[in-house]
């Protein structure tokens, strides 16, 4: 449902609680962790927000084609980049083990080059829906 969402900032304890979740499966893989990126979860939060304003779940932004158009906009010069979104009744640690053990999500987390990490989430116009974002990416 379109219409007022609540958009939430991400705290840095959230973004690196996300990033802990994602260094779990990276390691079971034998990749680099990655570190917990404040800009990226702005970007990340900026995305939820507007996929809860016009109540869709989608990787192209009212104003972006995808992930790497928002990175850059924000300052972010991507070597590459990589998104997760999600829509339902999820806490955060939910929506992180639903991508952990999805095997799209999942390709996304185990990119090798990616170093970066950034989540984000808002409310949906009906109060119960959370959108979710993460951005993951790796500086030029």
């Amino acid at each position: 449902m379109a219409g007022d969402a609540t958009c939430l900032k991400t705290s840095a304890t959230q973004n690196h609680h996300g990033a802990t979740a994602t260094n779990a499966m990276r390691q079971q893989a034998g990749l680099q962790p990655v570190r917990a990126n404040n800009l990226l979860a702005q970007v990340a939060a900026s995305h939820a927000c507007d996929m809860a304003k016009r109540g869709t779940m989608t990787h192209r932004g009212t104003r972006t084609s995808g992930p790497g158009a928002r990175v850059k906009a924000a300052g972010y010069r991507p070597m590459v980049t990589a998104e997760n979104i999600a829509a339902g009744p999820f806490s955060q640690s939910n929506v992180l083990h639903a991508w952990n053990t999805s095997s799209g999500h999942r390709d996304n987390i185990m990119i090798p080059q990616v170093r970066e990490y950034g989540i984000g989430q808002a409310i949906g116009a009906d109060g119960r829906t959370r959108f979710w974002a993460a951005v993951y990416a790796a500086p030029k």
